[in-house]
Protein backbone atom coordinates (compact mmCIF):
# COMPACT_ATOMS: atom_id res chain seq x y z
CA UNK A 1 0.00 0.00 0.00
CA UNK A 2 1.02 3.65 -0.60
CA UNK A 3 2.55 6.57 1.72
CA UNK A 4 0.43 8.01 4.49
CA UNK A 5 -1.77 10.95 3.28
CA UNK A 6 -3.73 11.68 6.52
CA UNK A 7 -2.37 11.25 9.91
CA UNK A 8 -4.92 12.13 12.71
CA UNK A 9 -3.05 12.62 15.94
CA UNK A 10 -4.62 12.89 19.22
CA UNK A 11 -7.58 13.90 18.41
CA UNK A 12 -10.31 14.08 21.11
CA UNK A 13 -13.85 16.01 21.11
CA UNK A 14 -16.80 16.52 23.40
CA UNK A 15 -19.52 18.22 23.35
CA UNK A 16 -20.60 19.74 27.40
CA UNK A 17 -20.11 16.65 29.08
CA UNK A 18 -20.05 14.17 26.50
CA UNK A 19 -16.84 12.84 24.86
CA UNK A 20 -17.17 11.75 21.48
CA UNK A 21 -13.39 10.64 20.42
CA UNK A 22 -10.71 9.71 23.11
CA UNK A 23 -7.68 10.78 22.22
CA UNK A 24 -7.94 9.27 19.11
CA UNK A 25 -4.80 8.21 16.91
CA UNK A 26 -5.08 6.68 12.94
CA UNK A 27 -3.28 6.89 9.47
CA UNK A 28 -4.87 6.83 6.15
CA UNK A 29 -2.51 5.69 3.15
CA UNK A 30 -3.10 7.30 -0.67
CA UNK A 31 -5.76 5.42 -2.86
CA UNK A 32 -6.63 3.62 0.37
CA UNK A 33 -10.77 2.77 0.83
CA UNK A 34 -11.12 2.92 4.40
CA UNK A 35 -14.36 2.64 6.83
CA UNK A 36 -15.47 3.64 9.67
CA UNK A 37 -17.71 1.09 11.50
CA UNK A 38 -19.65 1.35 14.19
CA UNK A 39 -22.72 1.60 15.87
CA UNK A 40 -24.58 4.93 16.01
CA UNK A 41 -23.02 7.33 18.50
CA UNK A 42 -19.33 5.88 18.13
CA UNK A 43 -18.33 8.63 17.01
CA UNK A 44 -17.37 7.87 13.25
CA UNK A 45 -19.44 10.86 11.56
CA UNK A 46 -18.04 13.10 14.12
CA UNK A 47 -14.65 12.21 13.03
CA UNK A 48 -15.28 12.51 9.20
CA UNK A 49 -16.35 15.80 9.80
CA UNK A 50 -13.27 16.92 11.87
CA UNK A 51 -11.45 15.40 8.25
CA UNK A 52 -13.78 17.64 6.57
CA UNK A 53 -13.19 20.50 8.27
CA UNK A 54 -16.91 21.04 9.68
CA UNK A 55 -16.00 20.23 12.93
CA UNK A 56 -12.56 20.88 15.14
CA UNK A 57 -11.40 18.76 17.58
CA UNK A 58 -10.92 19.74 21.28
CA UNK A 59 -7.30 18.81 21.51
CA UNK A 60 -5.28 17.22 18.39
CA UNK A 61 -4.73 17.16 14.85
CA UNK A 62 -5.35 16.64 11.33
CA UNK A 63 -2.25 16.44 8.89
CA UNK A 64 -2.41 15.98 5.48
CA UNK A 65 0.07 15.19 2.94
CA UNK A 66 2.50 16.89 5.83
CA UNK A 67 0.70 19.95 6.18
CA UNK A 68 -1.70 20.81 9.40
CA UNK A 69 -4.99 21.28 8.65
CA UNK A 70 -6.64 21.63 11.96
CA UNK A 71 -7.84 25.27 11.30
CA UNK A 72 -7.88 24.98 7.08
CA UNK A 73 -11.53 26.12 6.25
CA UNK A 74 -13.34 23.01 4.55
CA UNK A 75 -12.94 24.77 0.87
CA UNK A 76 -9.30 24.84 1.54
CA UNK A 77 -8.98 21.13 1.94
CA UNK A 78 -8.35 18.83 -0.79
CA UNK A 79 -11.51 16.42 0.51
CA UNK A 80 -15.15 16.86 -0.63
CA UNK A 81 -18.02 15.28 1.01
CA UNK A 82 -20.63 13.36 -0.40
CA UNK A 83 -23.87 13.23 2.53
CA UNK A 84 -26.24 10.49 3.18
CA UNK A 85 -28.96 13.33 2.19
CA UNK A 86 -28.08 14.01 -0.95
CA UNK A 87 -28.33 17.66 -0.95
CA UNK A 88 -28.80 18.44 -4.36
CA UNK A 89 -30.14 21.89 -5.26
CA UNK A 90 -33.75 21.06 -6.54
CA UNK A 91 -33.90 24.27 -8.69
CA UNK A 92 -31.09 23.39 -10.55
CA UNK A 93 -30.44 21.11 -13.72
CA UNK A 94 -28.18 17.93 -12.98
CA UNK A 95 -25.50 19.47 -15.03
CA UNK A 96 -25.27 22.72 -12.77
CA UNK A 97 -25.26 20.73 -9.86
CA UNK A 98 -21.96 19.18 -10.64
CA UNK A 99 -20.51 22.71 -12.23
CA UNK A 100 -21.83 24.10 -9.08
CA UNK A 101 -18.18 23.72 -7.10
CA UNK A 102 -16.27 24.73 -10.77
CA UNK A 103 -17.84 27.92 -11.16
CA UNK A 104 -17.28 28.98 -7.21
CA UNK A 105 -13.50 28.66 -8.25
CA UNK A 106 -14.19 30.21 -11.74
CA UNK A 107 -13.00 27.54 -14.08
CA UNK A 108 -13.39 28.06 -17.88
CA UNK A 109 -16.75 27.24 -19.63
CA UNK A 110 -15.38 24.76 -22.28
CA UNK A 111 -13.26 22.97 -18.50
CA UNK A 112 -16.58 22.73 -16.80
CA UNK A 113 -18.50 21.25 -20.06
CA UNK A 114 -15.69 18.71 -20.77
CA UNK A 115 -15.94 18.07 -16.81
CA UNK A 116 -19.83 17.51 -16.49
CA UNK A 117 -19.40 14.98 -19.18
CA UNK A 118 -15.98 12.79 -18.42
CA UNK A 119 -18.54 12.91 -14.53
CA UNK A 120 -21.86 12.08 -15.72
CA UNK A 121 -19.84 9.08 -17.73
CA UNK A 122 -18.04 8.03 -14.99
CA UNK A 123 -21.22 7.81 -13.13
CA UNK A 124 -23.04 5.67 -15.64
CA UNK A 125 -25.73 8.26 -16.03
CA UNK A 126 -24.49 9.72 -19.89
CA UNK A 127 -27.00 11.80 -21.14
CA UNK A 128 -28.82 13.03 -17.79
CA UNK A 129 -27.50 16.98 -17.64
CA UNK A 130 -30.71 18.88 -18.39
CA UNK A 131 -32.99 16.46 -16.07
CA UNK A 132 -34.05 17.77 -12.62
CA UNK A 133 -32.99 16.58 -9.76
CA UNK A 134 -36.52 15.07 -8.86
CA UNK A 135 -36.71 13.13 -11.74
CA UNK A 136 -34.56 10.91 -10.77
CA UNK A 137 -34.54 7.92 -8.33
CA UNK A 138 -32.40 7.68 -5.09
CA UNK A 139 -29.81 5.65 -6.92
CA UNK A 140 -28.90 8.19 -9.82
CA UNK A 141 -29.39 11.16 -6.86
CA UNK A 142 -26.57 9.69 -5.19
CA UNK A 143 -24.53 9.23 -8.20
CA UNK A 144 -24.92 12.91 -9.42
CA UNK A 145 -24.01 13.73 -5.79
CA UNK A 146 -20.59 12.06 -6.29
CA UNK A 147 -20.00 13.24 -9.42
CA UNK A 148 -20.44 16.64 -8.21
CA UNK A 149 -17.09 16.05 -5.77
CA UNK A 150 -15.61 13.59 -8.03
CA UNK A 151 -15.36 16.89 -10.69
CA UNK A 152 -13.37 19.03 -7.87
CA UNK A 153 -10.51 16.49 -8.19
CA UNK A 154 -10.81 16.08 -4.65
CA UNK A 155 -7.34 13.77 -3.20
CA UNK A 156 -10.04 12.46 -0.54
CA UNK A 157 -13.39 11.91 -0.82
CA UNK A 158 -15.69 11.41 2.31
CA UNK A 159 -18.75 9.77 2.55
CA UNK A 160 -21.29 9.69 5.35
CA UNK A 161 -23.52 7.13 4.94
CA UNK A 162 -24.25 7.71 1.20
CA UNK A 163 -26.25 4.57 0.20
CA UNK A 164 -27.94 4.54 3.84
CA UNK A 165 -31.46 5.54 2.32
CA UNK A 166 -31.53 3.24 -0.88
CA UNK A 167 -33.20 -0.75 -0.85
CA UNK A 168 -30.72 -3.39 -0.57
CA UNK A 169 -30.29 -4.54 -4.51
CA UNK A 170 -29.83 -0.56 -5.26
CA UNK A 171 -27.03 -0.74 -2.41
CA UNK A 172 -25.33 -3.75 -3.61
CA UNK A 173 -25.22 -2.38 -7.01
CA UNK A 174 -23.32 1.17 -5.86
CA UNK A 175 -21.11 -0.70 -3.73
CA UNK A 176 -19.56 -2.40 -6.98
CA UNK A 177 -19.75 1.27 -8.42
CA UNK A 178 -17.98 3.00 -5.68
CA UNK A 179 -15.23 0.23 -6.00
CA UNK A 180 -15.04 0.74 -9.28
CA UNK A 181 -14.64 4.65 -9.20
CA UNK A 182 -11.81 4.60 -6.48
CA UNK A 183 -9.84 2.23 -8.86
CA UNK A 184 -10.64 4.31 -11.36
CA UNK A 185 -10.03 7.75 -10.51
CA UNK A 186 -6.89 6.59 -7.97
CA UNK A 187 -8.06 8.71 -4.96
CA UNK A 188 -8.03 7.54 -1.12
CA UNK A 189 -11.91 6.98 -0.03
CA UNK A 190 -13.12 7.46 3.47
CA UNK A 191 -16.42 5.87 4.06
CA UNK A 192 -18.59 5.83 7.28
CA UNK A 193 -21.26 3.41 7.92
CA UNK A 194 -22.76 0.82 10.30
CA UNK A 195 -23.86 -2.00 7.98
CA UNK A 196 -20.93 -4.35 8.42
CA UNK A 197 -21.55 -6.24 4.85
CA UNK A 198 -20.80 -2.99 3.32
CA UNK A 199 -17.94 -2.23 5.20
CA UNK A 200 -16.24 -6.09 4.38
CA UNK A 201 -17.53 -5.69 0.85
CA UNK A 202 -15.71 -2.46 -0.05
CA UNK A 203 -12.32 -1.77 2.56
CA UNK A 204 -9.27 -1.71 1.72
CA UNK A 205 -9.13 -1.31 5.64
CA UNK A 206 -11.36 -1.30 8.44
CA UNK A 207 -11.71 0.66 11.61
CA UNK A 208 -14.38 -0.90 14.09
CA UNK A 209 -15.51 1.80 16.66
CA UNK A 210 -17.06 2.13 19.86
CA UNK A 211 -17.78 5.01 22.48
CA UNK A 212 -15.29 7.18 20.77
CA UNK A 213 -12.23 5.01 20.93
CA UNK A 214 -10.59 2.58 17.71
CA UNK A 215 -11.42 -0.89 18.83
CA UNK A 216 -9.14 -2.71 16.09
CA UNK A 217 -7.94 -1.68 12.49
CA UNK A 218 -7.35 -4.39 9.79
CA UNK A 219 -8.27 -5.73 6.41
CA UNK A 220 -11.74 -7.50 6.47
CA UNK A 221 -10.39 -10.83 6.55
CA UNK A 222 -8.62 -9.71 9.87
CA UNK A 223 -11.34 -7.90 11.56
CA UNK A 224 -13.58 -10.91 10.57
CA UNK A 225 -11.15 -13.97 11.23
CA UNK A 226 -9.33 -12.65 14.10
CA UNK A 227 -11.99 -10.00 16.00
CA UNK A 228 -9.21 -8.46 18.67
CA UNK A 229 -12.60 -8.19 21.57
CA UNK A 230 -16.04 -9.59 22.02
CA UNK A 231 -17.31 -6.14 20.76
CA UNK A 232 -15.76 -6.41 17.54
CA UNK A 233 -16.46 -10.35 17.15
CA UNK A 234 -20.27 -9.70 17.71
CA UNK A 235 -19.96 -5.99 15.73
CA UNK A 236 -18.96 -7.71 12.58
CA UNK A 237 -21.47 -10.83 11.61
CA UNK A 238 -22.99 -12.83 13.77
CA UNK A 239 -21.14 -14.89 16.48
CA UNK A 240 -21.30 -17.19 19.49
CA UNK A 241 -19.26 -15.88 22.19
CA UNK A 242 -18.77 -18.22 25.05
CA UNK A 243 -17.21 -17.47 28.77
CA UNK A 244 -14.59 -20.01 28.65
CA UNK A 245 -11.62 -21.05 30.85
CA UNK A 246 -8.13 -21.41 28.92
CA UNK A 247 -7.16 -24.60 30.29
CA UNK A 248 -3.22 -24.55 29.13
CA UNK A 249 -1.84 -24.11 25.48
CA UNK A 250 -4.25 -25.12 22.58
CA UNK A 251 -7.00 -26.49 24.58
CA UNK A 252 -9.86 -23.76 25.84
CA UNK A 253 -12.70 -25.81 28.08
CA UNK A 254 -16.42 -24.27 26.96
CA UNK A 255 -19.21 -25.28 28.82
CA UNK A 256 -17.38 -28.01 30.42
CA UNK A 257 -16.14 -29.58 27.54
CA UNK A 258 -12.34 -29.10 26.48
CA UNK A 259 -12.17 -27.93 22.97
CA UNK A 260 -8.54 -28.23 21.07
CA UNK A 261 -7.38 -24.71 19.72
CA UNK A 262 -4.59 -23.21 18.34
CA UNK A 263 -4.55 -19.83 20.65
CA UNK A 264 -0.85 -19.74 22.91
CA UNK A 265 0.11 -17.53 25.69
CA UNK A 266 -2.66 -17.13 27.67
CA UNK A 267 -1.66 -18.94 30.46
CA UNK A 268 -3.04 -21.88 32.36
CA UNK A 269 -6.73 -22.04 33.79
CA UNK A 270 -7.59 -18.73 32.91
CA UNK A 271 -10.77 -17.08 32.18
CA UNK A 272 -11.34 -15.75 28.47
CA UNK A 273 -13.20 -15.16 25.78
CA UNK A 274 -14.28 -17.63 22.92
CA UNK A 275 -15.48 -16.48 19.93
CA UNK A 276 -16.98 -19.35 17.49
CA UNK A 277 -18.26 -18.32 13.61
CA UNK A 278 -22.16 -19.74 13.30
CA UNK A 279 -20.81 -21.08 9.67
CA UNK A 280 -17.69 -22.92 11.62
CA UNK A 281 -19.91 -25.28 13.59
CA UNK A 282 -19.96 -28.72 12.41
CA UNK A 283 -22.82 -30.58 13.10
CA UNK A 284 -22.48 -34.50 13.43
CA UNK A 285 -24.03 -37.55 14.56
CA UNK A 286 -24.30 -37.26 18.41
CA UNK A 287 -21.58 -40.15 18.99
CA UNK A 288 -19.02 -38.14 16.92
CA UNK A 289 -19.73 -34.76 18.47
CA UNK A 290 -17.35 -33.53 21.58
CA UNK A 291 -20.55 -31.78 22.62
CA UNK A 292 -24.18 -33.21 22.17
CA UNK A 293 -27.24 -31.22 21.30
CA UNK A 294 -30.65 -31.15 20.40
CA UNK A 295 -32.01 -28.99 17.54
CA UNK A 296 -34.54 -26.39 18.57
CA UNK A 297 -35.23 -23.68 15.95
CA UNK A 298 -34.54 -24.09 11.76
CA UNK A 299 -34.67 -20.91 9.61
CA UNK A 300 -34.06 -21.19 5.86
CA UNK A 301 -32.44 -18.27 4.70
CA UNK A 302 -31.45 -18.91 0.89
CA UNK A 303 -27.74 -20.02 0.77
CA UNK A 304 -27.77 -21.74 4.25
CA UNK A 305 -30.08 -22.99 7.16
CA UNK A 306 -29.70 -20.96 10.09
CA UNK A 307 -30.67 -23.14 13.59
CA UNK A 308 -30.40 -22.73 17.23
CA UNK A 309 -29.04 -25.77 18.99
CA UNK A 310 -29.01 -26.44 22.83
CA UNK A 311 -25.96 -27.80 23.75
CA UNK A 312 -25.45 -28.08 27.85
CA UNK A 313 -27.62 -25.00 28.67
CA UNK A 314 -26.50 -22.80 25.97
CA UNK A 315 -27.65 -22.14 22.61
CA UNK A 316 -25.53 -22.07 19.82
CA UNK A 317 -26.18 -20.57 16.45
CA UNK A 318 -25.42 -22.70 13.30
CA UNK A 319 -25.29 -21.56 10.05
CA UNK A 320 -25.03 -24.67 7.36
CA UNK A 321 -25.57 -26.01 3.82
CA UNK A 322 -27.33 -29.14 5.80
CA UNK A 323 -30.44 -29.50 7.67
CA UNK A 324 -31.57 -30.93 10.46
CA UNK A 325 -34.86 -31.02 11.22
CA UNK A 326 -36.08 -29.68 15.02
CA UNK A 327 -35.97 -31.90 17.62
CA UNK A 328 -32.94 -34.09 15.91
CA UNK A 329 -30.25 -34.87 18.40
CA UNK A 330 -26.47 -33.74 17.02
CA UNK A 331 -23.05 -33.91 17.76
CA UNK A 332 -21.33 -30.44 17.77
CA UNK A 333 -17.58 -30.07 16.26
CA UNK A 334 -15.55 -26.81 15.63
CA UNK A 335 -12.30 -27.53 13.91
CA UNK A 336 -9.33 -25.84 15.92
CA UNK A 337 -8.48 -23.15 13.67
CA UNK A 338 -11.87 -22.03 14.32
CA UNK A 339 -12.19 -21.24 18.04
CA UNK A 340 -10.80 -17.27 18.32
CA UNK A 341 -9.76 -16.58 21.86
CA UNK A 342 -9.47 -13.73 23.34
CA UNK A 343 -8.90 -11.95 26.57
CA UNK A 344 -11.94 -11.05 28.82
CA UNK A 345 -12.08 -7.40 29.55
CA UNK A 346 -11.83 -6.16 33.22
CA UNK A 347 -15.00 -4.18 32.94
CA UNK A 348 -17.44 -2.84 30.56
CA UNK A 349 -15.39 0.31 30.18
CA UNK A 350 -12.38 -1.96 29.28
CA UNK A 351 -13.81 -3.54 26.43
CA UNK A 352 -13.87 0.38 24.97
CA UNK A 353 -10.17 1.26 26.10
CA UNK A 354 -8.37 2.22 22.71
CA UNK A 355 -6.33 0.07 20.93
CA UNK A 356 -3.26 1.65 19.57
CA UNK A 357 -2.45 0.65 15.89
Amino acid sequence: MSNKLIDIVNVSKSYGENLVLNDLNLYIRENEFLTLLGPSGCGKTTLLRILGGFESPNTGKVIFDGIDITELAPNKRQLNTVFQKYALFPNMTIADNIAFGLKIKGKSKSYIEDKIRYALKLVNLDGFDLRMPDSLSGGQQQRIAIARAIVNEPKVLLLDEPLGALDLKLRQDMQYELIRLKNELGITFVYVTHDQEEALTMSDTIVVMNQGNIQQIGTPEDIYNEPQNAFVADFIGESNIFSAIMVEDKLVKIQGVKFPCVDTGFGKNKPVDAVIRPEDVDLVKPKKGLMQGIVTSLIFKGVHYEMDVMANGYEWLVHSTDMFPVGTEVGIKVDPFDIQIMKKPESEDAEAVSIEE
